[in-house]
């Protein structure tokens, strides 16, 4: 199977991936959540006319113009309005948020009011009518659409649901992710490892990868390198519904690369296998019914590369959000050799000169090396076939934070 492009291979990934179908959820548990379907006001708010500030309730004829003695006939503090009506020469003593009382127009704000005793007050500035009252239907009116379909909720979108009476909303399914690793040399964190023995790291990265974008991970430990035991976890992330299965290792050409194997025998239609980028060459995609099966690279650094290039933007679509790679345009900062048939992606300092960013790749690129991609900033983007660059050429960089 010939190599296929990283543009090719992202566009057969993505093809027919839509937004997964919606499910009603508490308004607490919504954040960062993705709307199916548009946020209607189920009340009017302000529902009725309030006052903005604390201060005296009022007529504007009463207060036009200074002194004017009031006389205060009682008080409305919030969530308490007063029943009566303020005629002439009255005032109402009122408290944000609380309903401006029947005859009165206006608000004097308590800065301009002196406190003569007896219930009277001296108004000592003019206001005119209207003034700090806050119109019913100031902000929304009922029946009113507040929030698109396809809008991620954040603070003020919440806020803005949980004031038009919505206890909870319609948003898109979170996708499931099962990781399965594979290899009989691959031990989890705290182990006691054997003379022949590694850590297994990467489902840690993949799984914070996917969260990064909304998608749930489901862990399923490490498979031996044999064909029943990569088949078990398999059929496992099949009865736990998930929309995507990622493998880690065993998606090379070696004895012991089972995993192609032993996911078309499970049912797996392949769509590509080997994609023409470094590192990550290994990737390997196809549908296992409605389930996407994606095979990352068992090196470290080449797994979490694709995790970034290929898996966020497919969780992304799944989850109903809109996902761009963040690429801007750099000054190398050491020159690079000429490319070949692959598209790399290199590990690289990004730093600020005087507003033009400069990018320095790292001496070292092995696929092995986790330390150098946590301290990198930016993977530095090169062309199959680029020609040899000078330092201080321009290049593309894929920022990472």
């Amino acid at each position: 199977m010939a190599l296929v492009s990283v543009a090719e291979a992202l566009e057969r990934l993505l093809d027919g991936a839509a937004p997964l179908p919606g499910e009603i959820i508490p308004l607490a548990e919504a954040a960062g959540r993705v709307l199916t379907e548009p946020v209607v006001a189920l009340r009017t708010q302000p529902p009725f006319n309030a006052s903005a500030m604390d201060g005296y309730a009022a007529r504007s004829t009463d207060v036009a113009s200074v002194p004017a003695q009031l006389e205060v006939i009682g008080i409305a503090p919030a969530g308490r309005g007063f029943s009566g009506t303020v005629g002439d020469g009255q005032a109402v003593r009122i408290f944000t948020g609380a309903p401006v009382p029947e005859g009165a127009d206006t608000i004097v704000i308590q800065e301009n009011v002196r406190d003569l005793g007896n219930r009277k007050v001296e108004v000592t500035e003019p206001t005119a009518a209207g003034r700090n009252i806050r119109r019913a239907g100031l902000d929304f009116g009922q029946g009113d659409v507040l929030l698109k379909k396809g809008r991620a909720l954040d603070a003020a979108a919440l806020s803005l649901a949980a004031s038009a009476n919505h206890p909870a909303l319609s948003v898109v399914r979170r996708p499931l992710v099962a990781i399965i690793a594979t290899g009989d040399e691959l031990l989890p964190p705290g182990s006691a490892l054997g003379p022949d023995q590694i850590i297994s790291s990467n489902a840690y990265g993949v799984a914070a990868a996917a969260q990064s974008v909304g998608a749930r991970a489901l862990d399923l430990g490490i498979a031996a390198d044999r064909d029943e035991a990569i088949a078990a976890l398999v059929r496992k992330a099949v009865e736990a519904a998930a929309d995507v299965i990622v493998t880690l290792g065993g998606a090379s050409v070696g004895d012991h690369d089972l995993i192609h194997d032993v996911l078309t025998g499970e049912g797996m239609k392949l769509d590509f296998w080997k994609i023409a980028m470094r590192p990550g060459k290994p990737l390997m995609f196809g549908r296992l019914g409605n389930v996407r099966c994606v095979g990352l690279p068992g090196n470290p650094v080449a797994s979490i590369v694709c995790s970034q290039l290929f898996l966020k933007p497919l969780l992304a679509r799944l989850g109903g959000r809109d996902y761009r790679q963040d690429v801007r345009t750099a000054r190398l900062g050491a020159a690079m050799h000429a490319n070949d048939l692959r598209q790399d992606y290199v590990r690289a300092m990004v730093r600020d000169d005087d507003g033009a960013l400069v990018a320095t790749p790292f001496g070292i690129q092995d696929s092995s090396m986790l330390r150098m991609l946590a301290d990198a900033n930016g993977l530095i983007v090169r062309e199959p076939f680029a020609p040899a660059a000078e330092a201080g050429a321009e290049c593309s960089v894929l920022m990472l934070r």
